[in-house]
Order: C-alpha cells, then sequence, then structure tokens
C-alpha cells in the first residue's frame, strides 16, 4: 500500500487518465453505483439501533452525498427501507441525520424531502402516543423538523442552516410591513418547537448523574447542537425583526410580540446556561451566553447595543480513523488532483504540453536529450502498468465481492418470497376454515332457536291449561255458591257481592284467556310460517349446498369429509323439522279442544251476566259515595296543610321579632359573641334558605308535601333569629364604626326575613316569594364575619413553634421568679413587721405562694399534655409542625401563657406594695382574679384538641381547680387582712362637736360626690381601655391589614 501510494505521489494524475480512457459509458454506471453503495453503507452506519451518538464522519459523508446527487433521493430510498415505526433509537438518529442535512445539505434537500412530509407526520403521531423514553422525544423531534420544512418553503430566501446578512434579511421582508410581521410569528413558532426538543431531553435526562458522559446521554445530547445553531440564529433574527417593526408599529399592537419573546428569552437563556455546564458540549461547541435582561424593544437606540450570539465550532482534531478515510477517498476519487508546481512543470516538460500551449516555445523541446526522454518514459510505462495490474486485481476482488452479496441478497429474496407464499396460503386455508366456522354456527344457533320457541310452546300450553283447570274450578265454586244464595234468603247482599266480585274475576279471566289464546293462535301462526320459511331455506340451502358440493368435489377432493359433515348436519336438520311440524300439528289440535271448551265455558257464564249487572249497579253507588267522601276529606286535608303551614311562618315571624326586640333591649348589650360562631351561624341560615327555597318550588308542584316546607320553615326562623342574635352581640366586641354596620346589617336582615315570611302568609303571594334579598343580606354579615375574623401572626413553621416554647418557658420562669419574690418579701416582712401587720402579710404572702405553686403545677400539666396531643397522631410528625398547622389554637395558647406570665409579675408587685403600705388590697384581689382568667384561658386552650379519656387532661384539670382554690384563697386572705387593718382604725366621733361633726359630714358628702363622680368616669375609662384592647388585639390578628385593603 506504501508503494502504491508513493507512485501516486509520482505521477498523481496517471490513475484518472487511464480510467477515463478505458472505462467508456460503463464508468459512469459503476461510478453511480458506487456511490449508492457507498452511500447505502454510510446511513446504515449512522442510521443503527445502537444508543450511541452519530458519528460524524457517516453524516459527513451523506452530506457530501447530497451535494454530489444534488438531491436527496439517494438517502430517502435508503432510508425507506428502515423500520423507524418499530425503533424509537433508530428513528431518533434518522431525525439527528435528516437534520444535518437540511442543514449543511444540497438546498434540494427540503424540496425531495417534502414529499415525505405525510410520513414523517403520521410517524410523530404515532411517537406522540408514548409518553416517556425515546418515543416522545422522537415525536417532538419530528414535529420540528416538518415545521423547519415548512419554514424553509414558505421562506425559501433562508438556506437550511440559517445564516444571512442583514441585507438578506431585510429583502426577505421585500420591505412590507405584513411580511415582516408575518415571518416573525413563523421564527417564533420554529424557535417553539426548537425549545420543546431542548426541554424534552433535558426533561428525560437525570441531570444528577454525569450522563454527558455516557453513550446513552450523548446520544439523546447530539441532536442538540443542530438546535443550539439553529436557536442562535433563530433569537437573533427575531430581536432585528421586532426592532423593525417596532419603528414601523404601534407598541400596543406588538405586545403580543413582546409577551411572546419574554417567555422564548427566558427559556433559551436557561437552556444555553444548563448545556454550557455539561461537559459533553464543551469539547465539541462554545455555546454563547444571552445578556441578562432582554433588549427593550420600545427604546429603538437598544438595537446598537444588541450582539449577536455566535456559536463556535472548534476545529476537529486529527485521528487515525479519519485519516484512514482521507486514504481511501484518495485512491477511489477519479477526479483529477491539483498538481503541485514543480510536479507540473516537469510533467509539462516531459509531454510537451507547454508546447502545445505555446507553439512557439523550442526551448522545451531541446531540454533533455532523446534517450533519456525514452528511459523516463518506459519506467513511468512499467509503474503504470504495475498500477493497473493492482487496480485490475483491486477491481477482480470488489467484483467477486459483489456477486458474493448479490448471491447471498437473491437467496433472502428467495426464502422472503416463499415465507410470503406460504404466509398467503396459510391466511387463505384459515379465511376459508372461519367461513366454515361461521356457517356451522350459523345453523346451530338457527336449532337452538326453534328449540327454544318450541319449549316456550309447551309451557304456554301448559299454563293455559292450568288456567283452564282454575276456571272450572271457579265455575264450579259459582255454582255451589248461587245454590246457596237461593237457600239463604237472608244473605243475599252478601252473597251477591261475592258474586259480583266472582263475576268480575271470571269476566276478567275469560277475557285474559280469549287473548292468551288468541295471542298464542297467532304466535303459533307466525312461528308456523316462520319454521315454513326456514324449511324452504333450508331446502334451498340444501339444494345450493349439493351444487356447491359437487363442485368443490371436482376441484377439491380434501374437501370431502367437511361436505359428509355438512350432509349429516342437513339430514339431521331434516329430522328435526319433521319433528317440529309433528309437534306444531299436536299443539294445534290441543288449540283446538281448548277452543270448544272455551265455548262451552262462555256459553255457561252468559246465564251469570244479568246477575252480574245489578250487582255492579250497587258497588257503583258505593263508589259514588266513597268518592264524595274521598273529595271531602280532599279539601279538608288541603285546608289543614295550608293551616299548618301559616302556623309555622307566624312561628317563625315570632322568633325573628323576639330576636329584633333582643338587640334593642338594654340588658342584651352585655352579651358578647365571636366572629367565628356568627359566620359558622350565617352560614347554616344560608343553607338553610336553599333548603326553603327547594322545599317551596317542591310544594308548589305538589302540595301534599307540606312538611317538609314546615320544617324548613321553623328551622329557617330559628336560624336566621339566633344570626340576628349572634350579630348583635358580636357588635359588642368590635369597633364603633364595624359595630354600627353590623347592626345595620343584622337589623336589615330581620327586615327581609319578615317580609319574605310575610309574602309565605298568603296563598295567592307564595309563588312570588323571593329569598334572594334575605340571602343578600345574610351574606352580607357573613362577609362581615369574615373580615373581623383574626387572621393569624403569619409565622413560618419552625418560628411559630419555637415561639410556643419560649411563651411557655417564659412562664415558667416568671412563675419561679414570682415565688422567689414571694419568698423574699415574706422573710423582709418578718423580720420588719410585728403584731397584726405581720401576721396580715405571712397570710397574705403564703397564700400567692401557694396560687404560685398551684401556677407552676397547671403550666407543667399544660406542658405535659400539648406533648400528649403531639404524640397522639392528632397533629403532624413533629411539634413545630403540629403547631404550625394548628395556628388558630396555637395563638390561642400563646396568648393564655403571655397573660399568665404577666398576671403573675402584676400580682407579685401589688404584693409587695400592699406589703410596705403603699399598695391597696383591691389591686392584689384585682390581679388575683386576672390570674384565675388567664389560666382557664390556657386550660381551655390546652384541652381543646386533647382526647377525653387523656390522663393528662385529668392532671391538668385538677391544678385548674387548685389554681381557682388558691385564688379564692388569696382573695379571702386580702379581704381578712383589709378587715382586721380597718378594725384598727375605728372611727371615735365622742371628742368631736356637733360642729365639728357637721362640717365632717359635710366633708363626707363632698368626698362621697367627688367619688361617685370618679367612679363614673373610671367606669368610662374602662369602657375604653377595653374598645383599645380590642383594637390592639385586631391589629395583632391583621384586622387592621384587612381594613386598608377594604378601604
Amino acid at each position: 500500500m506504501d508503494r502504491v501510494k508513493s507512485s501516486m505521489q509520482q505521477v498523481p494524475n496517471a490513475i484518472p487518465k487511464v480510467i477515463r480512457r478505458t472505462g467508456g459509458a460503463n464508468s459512469l454506471e459503476l461510478e453511480k453505483e458506487n456511490f449508492e453503495r457507498g452511500q447505502a453503507v454510510s446511513i446504515n452506519k449512522a442510521i443503527n439501533t445502537q444508543e450511541v451518538a452519530v458519528k460524524e464522519k457517516h453524516a459527513r459523508t451523506c452530506i457530501l452525498g447530497t451535494h454530489h446527487e444534488k438531491g436527496a433521493h439517494t438517502f430517502w430510498a435508503a432510508v425507506n427501507r428502515l423500520p423507524l415505526s418499530s425503533n424509537a433509537v433508530l428513528c431518533w438518529k434518522f431525525c439527528h441525520v435528516f437534520h444535518k442535512l437540511l442543514r449543511d445539505g444540497h438546498p434540494n434537500v427540503i424540496k425531495d424531502s417534502m414529499r415525505n412530509k405525510a410520513d414523517l407526520t403520521d410517524m410523530s403521531r404515532m411517537w406522540g402516543h408514548l409518553s416517556e423514553g425515546y418515543g416522545k422525544l422522537c415525536s417532538i423531534y419530528l414535529k420540528l423538523l416538518i415545521t423547519k420544512m415548512e419554514f424553509h418553503i414558505k421562506n425559501p430566501r433562508f438556506p437550511g442552516n440559517l445564516q444571512m446578512s442583514n441585507r438578506q434579511l431585510d429583502e426577505a421582508g421585500e420591505n412590507d410591513v405584513n411580511n415582516f410581521f408575518q415571518l416573525t410569528v413563523e421564527m417564533f413558532d420554529y424557535l417553539e418547537c426548537e425549545l420543546n426538543l431542548f426541554l424534552g431531553v433535558f426533561s428525560s435526562l437525570d441531570m444528577s448523574r454525569s450522563v454527558s458522559v455516557t453513550a446513552a446521554g450523548q446520544c439523546r445530547l447530539a441532536p442538540l447542537i443542530q438546535v443550539i445553531l439553529d436557536s442562535s440564529h433563530l433569537y437573533d433574527y427575531t430581536v432585528k425583526l421586532l426592532f423593525k417593526l417596532h419603528s414601523c408599529l404601534p407598541a400596543d399592537t406588538l405586545q403580543g410580540h413582546r409577551d411572546r419573546f419574554q417567555e422564548q428569552f427566558k427559556k433559551l437563556k436557561s437552556l444555553f446556561y444548563r448545556s454550557s455546564n455539561l461537559q459533553y458540549f464543551k469539547r465539541l461547541i462554545q455555546i454563547p451566553q444571552l445578556p441578562e435582561n432582554p433588549p427593550n424593544f420600545l427604546r429603538a437606540s437598544a438595537l446598537s447595543e444588541h450582539i449577536s450570539p455566535v456559536v463556535v465550532i472548534p476545529a476537529e482534531s486529527s485521528s487515525p480513523e479519519l485519516e484512514h478515510v482521507v486514504e481511501t477517498d484518495d485512491l477511489v476519487d477519479t477526479d483529477v488532483p491539483v498538481l503541485p508546481a514543480a510536479l507540473e512543470t516537469k510533467f509539462d516538460d516531459l509531454f510537451g504540453t507547454s508546447a502545445a500551449i505555446d507553439p512557439f516555445n523550442f526551448n522545451s523541446q531541446n531540454g533533455m536529450r532523446k534517450d533519456d526522454k525514452d528511459r523516463l518514459i518506459e519506467q513511468l510505462t512499467r509503474e503504470i502498468q504495475a498500477l493497473k495490474d493492482e487496480l485490475e486485481s483491486f477491481r477482480l476482488e470488489s467484483g467477486r465481492l459483489c456477486q458474493a452479496l448479490r448471491g447471498r441478497v437473491n437467496e433472502l429474496e428467495a426464502e422472503l418470497a416463499e415465507q410470503s407464499h406460504l404466509r398467503l396460503q396459510a391466511a387463505g386455508e384459515s379465511e376459508f376454515l372461519k367461513a366454515e366456522l361461521d356457517d356451522l354456527r350459523r345453523v346451530r344457533e338457527d336449532t337452538e332457536k326453534e328449540q327454544r320457541s318450541l319449549t316456550e310452546i309447551e309451557k304456554k300450553a301448559q299454563a293455559n291449561e292450568q288456567r283452564y283447570t282454575k276456571l272450572k274450578e271457579k265455575y264450579s265454586e259459582l255454582v255451589q255458591s248461587h245454590a246457596d244464595l237461593l237457600r239463604k234468603n237472608a244473605e243475599v247482599t252478601r252473597q251477591m257481592t261475592v258474586a259480583r266480585a266472582a263475576q268480575d274475576e271470571v269476566d276478567a279471566v275469560r277475557r285474559e284467556m280469549q287473548e292468551k289464546v288468541k295471542a298464542a293462535q297467532e304466535v303459533a301462526d307466525r312461528q308456523e310460517r316462520e319454521q315454513l320459511e326456514q324449511l324452504q331455506e333450508l331446502q334451498r340451502e340444501l339444494v345450493s349446498s349439493r351444487t356447491e358440493l359437487d363442485s368443490l368435489k371436482t376441484t377439491m377432493a380434501s374437501s370431502q369429509q367437511s361436505s359428509e359433515v355438512l350432509g349429516d348436519q342437513l339430514v339431521a336438520l331434516e329430522s328435526e323439522k319433521a319433528e317440529l311440524v309433528q309437534s306444531l300439528s299436536k299443539v294445534e289440535a290441543e288449540l283446538a279442544a281448548r277452543g270448544e271448551e272455551l265455548e262451552r265455558v262462555q256459553s255457561s257464564l252468559a246465564t251469570e251476566r244479568e246477575s252480574g249487572v245489578k250487582t255492579a249497579e250497587a258497588l257503583q253507588n258505593q263508589l259514588n259515595e266513597k268518592e264524595s267522601r274521598e273529595q271531602s276529606l280532599e279539601s279538608q286535608l288541603v285546608t289543614a296543610r295550608w293551616s299548618s303551614l301559616q302556623g309555622a311562618v307566624e312561628e317563625a315571624e315570632k322568633i325573628i321579632q323576639d330576636s329584633l326586640a333582643q338587640i334593642d333591649d338594654p340588658v342584651h348589650i352585655s352579651c358578647t359573641s365571636s366572629a367565628d360562631y356568627l359566620a359558622s351561624r350565617c352560614q347554616a341560615s344560608l343553607d338553610c334558605i336553599d333548603r326553603l327555597h327547594s322545599a317551596r318550588e317542591a310544594f308548589l308542584a305538589d302540595n301534599t308535601g307540606v312538611s317538609e316546607l314546615v320544617r324548613v320553615v321553623t328551622q329557617c326562623g330559628h336560624l336566621v333569629g339566633d344570626t340576628i342574635v349572634q350579630g348583635s352581640a358580636t357588635s359588642h366586641m368590635v369597633p364603633v364604626e364595624q359595630a354600627d354596620a353590623l347592626s345595620e346589617s343584622v337589623k336589615a336582615c330581620g327586615a327581609e326575613a319578615l317580609a319574605l315570611l310575610g309574602q309565605m302568609k298568603q296563598q295567592d303571594s307564595l309563588t312570588a316569594a323571593d329569598s334572594s334579598k334575605l340571602k343578600a343580606a345574610l351574606e352580607a354579615i357573613l362577609a362581615t364575619a369574615e373580615k373581623l375574623r383574626p387572621r393569624g401572626l403569619e409565622l413560618q413553621q419552625g418560628e411559630l413553634g419555637d415561639l410556643v416554647e419560649q411563651e411557655m418557658a417564659a412562664t415558667s420562669a416568671a412563675v419561679e421568679s414570682a415565688a422567689t419574690r414571694i419568698e423574699e418579701m415574706l422573710n423582709k416582712t418578718r423580720a420588719v413587721d410585728t403584731g397584726i401587720k405581720m401576721e396580715v402579710n405571712e397570710r397574705i404572702l403564703a397564700s400567692c405562694t401557694e396560687l404560685m405553686r398551684a401556677i407552676k403545677q397547671l403550666v407543667l400539666s399544660s406542658k405535659n399534655l400539648q406533648k400528649d396531643i403531639v404524640e397522639s397522631g392528632r397533629g403532624a410528625a413533629s411539634m413545630k409542625e403540629f403547631y404550625a398547622k394548628n395556628s388558630r389554637w396555637t395563638e390561642g395558647l400563646i396568648s393564655a401563657s403571655k397573660a399568665v406570665g404577666w398576671g403573675a409579675t402584676v400580682m407579685v408587685d401589688a404584693a409587695d406594695l400592699v406589703v410596705q403600705g403603699k399598695g391597696k388590697f383591691e389591686e392584689l384581689m384585682v390581679c388575683s382574679h386576672e390570674i384565675a382568667a388567664s389560666t382557664a384561658q390556657l386550660v381551655a386552650a390546652s384541652k381543646v384538641k386533647a382526647d377525653k379519656d387523656s390522663g393528662n387532661l385529668h392532671r391538668l384539670q385538677q391544678a385548674s381547680r387548685g389554681v381557682t382554690q388558691a385564688t379564692a384563697a388569696v382573695v379571702a386572705s386580702t379581704k381578712s387582712g383589709k378587715s382586721q387593718i380597718e378594725e384598727t382604725d375605728t372611727m371615735d366621733f365622742s371628742s368631736m362637736t356637733l360642729t365639728q361633726i357637721k362640717r365632717q359630714e359635710m366633708d363626707a358628702q363632698v368626698l362621697v360626690l367627688e367619688l361617685e363622680t370618679r367612679l363614673q368616669k373610671e367606669r368610662e375609662r374602662l369602657g375604653e381601655l377595653r374598645k383599645k384592647h380590642y383594637e390592639l388585639a385586631g391589629v395583632a390578628e391583621g384586622w387592621g391589614e384587612q381594613e386598608e385593603g377594604t378601604g
């Protein structure tokens, strides 16, 4: 091989000239055959079922092939023989190679491929039924390729690789804004398909692993190089076209274009970034990075800031495989290569080419002697002959291999033809057997139908016989009863009634018997006709079967057994037919006998008809009297129904009027309610209004269903009245503005309810009663209640759980600190005070110490119960998740815990002041009551979600009772100490004169008036403080944000 190569380098133009001289016309056919063979080999190597990336050399060979033949006929001829619809990997690699041909192949590839558009569309639809794997990716890729072909057919100025200058881009739109507008839309669709394939490939890969270094991952990622090349150009052209459109059209018109570009920009930027981080793409392509923000098309100067993304493909390093391919191509290439300048000059000097070009140049002929030229020519001739021999051996070897391959192909084609023939033969035999099987099934089904019809006829005949026997028995009973009537004259009325009833039954039985006899006769006639028709059909089938049997005997001997089976079946059918005819004749004879018996029965019953007429007249009179009584009872029932409905409506009116009267009662001002309970009452009232509407419609359609309407009216009155009362009670707990609005809504609801009930009291206005106004009023109250609901602290899950733990810990610390301070005060008062004062202080501080112990036990029991609630499975897996899930309950728990800690601290301060003689006993009692209320709130918040049988709940309740007893002890000791201190200051008026007493009396009256005035002011201040406390609590719960949002 090295010697051949060196010879070719010495005389590079020798082989092509020799081939052109000796090949003639056959060389073109041989060249075409070699080209098609080479293309087929490259296509089969590029598109196979191995899950590896397509090799670049095979794809390049296919691309060069399209340029060689100026089209894609050879490519499609080879592809159409591949099973693309049965293997997803094969179809995926076909899409990759086809995409390369559309980009880098001959321009005619797109036109030649449009003929296969329908097949590609069907294939895409077929692969689209798969939801994962290569099937889904193949469907998306085929849609992209179809979109690419359609785009280039509509816009032939765009080459397959989409590389255009700005001038060519302007010419593509033909200076028409409509064309630019449509072109931008098509580019958006084109880019959308590219992005879909991008996303589909990434979503099918497990990006947590290094998929780009595996063969399977590279097989999926390789086509994205073509997608990146197309997407960069489409993005650049879209930006330029949008700037051009914004210079010609209003910005509002292009809002849809801008929105779509923004969406595609975000996707493309993300996909480019993700692709640039993959190891597979780093050595094959340099992916551009898009700017941080999309271009601002509303500013024309932003076009100068736009930088076109450039995709750089590094130069491929040479490999031994590629070098081997280049050497082989040099051997089989028949084109004239370009000679180096030195060799070309030497060749011209030897063979006189320069002389042929310039006939007046004689120096070239005298440059060498004739002997040297002859020797050189002989040497070259020998080398050429050696090369010819070697080339001939190559040709013989390749011909032998081609002949062997053709023989193998012929053998395979013969085997395929044989298999096809056997398959067709088997299909024909199966069709023939199926036809025979269907015929036998039809014959069997007909036979079964006839057997079932015969069985039914026998059953009907037995039923008729039984009915006739019953009829005879009833007739004998009638005769006996008639004789009894003649003998017993006293019981004539009762006997005539029985006879009339018996007569009616006999008439009914007789009519039924007549009808059934007629029906049986008709059925028998119809069955006889059907059997005759079936017999004729069977005879015709028999004749046709016999003719077919004769023809089959002459043509196929193998069908003799099946024809004998058919003949036996026909004989059996004929025998069954004869039996059916005999049974039919028997049935006809029985029917005739029964008809005669029926006539005799009719003649015997005619005598009883006259006596039955009189009985019928008496019964008719009784029936008329009964109908008149029923009508009177019906009218009474309607009156009773309406009166019951009116009573229910009046009762509902009284309930609502009583509720409206309660909200104006001064005693009701002390009543309070929560927004949650008001919302629940409103929702229940709305549901009841819907049921009231349905019940009213049902009563109007059928006035018998009054019970449901009465129940709904009564329930509606109770629920609406309760809503009015609870709404008024809730208004006492909210700010003034919201309280006024809620009160007005409640009164409006009561007025609408009374109006609706007033309409329902009158029968003529019941149909026009409209509950929509009442429903609207209830919905207004419900909306107000929803606004008043607390919205929670809006803390994160971990923060809410930590806050519960912090507050409970802070409460325990506050209680411990309070107990320590009380112990210190007790020691101090023992050291300083004496007498009654020390006794009072010790008793008060001891009761406070007991209260702190009870509170500490209560907090500990509450903690244990909370842990029990979380661990019992009522909440989430962890305590923090449970608190976050039940945020409303958690917030109540936090609030109660804060109140307990604050109350303990304040009570210690009050006790300290009392012990020092600077405080008031009333402050200590108020603090005790406040602590009792806070602990009750803590107990209520803790036991809401607890199990009733929980031991921790029982201990919490015991601790709560202990706190209550300790609070009572603190109050009792405080009152006792106050009374003892006051007794020491007993008033003594013995030494005072009348004037002094009068002066003291006047001073006391002045002080009483001042204290009463101050008491009134303090009560007003207390009310304002409670309102402010409610407002601050509402801000903490988020009510303030709700009011701002609604405002």
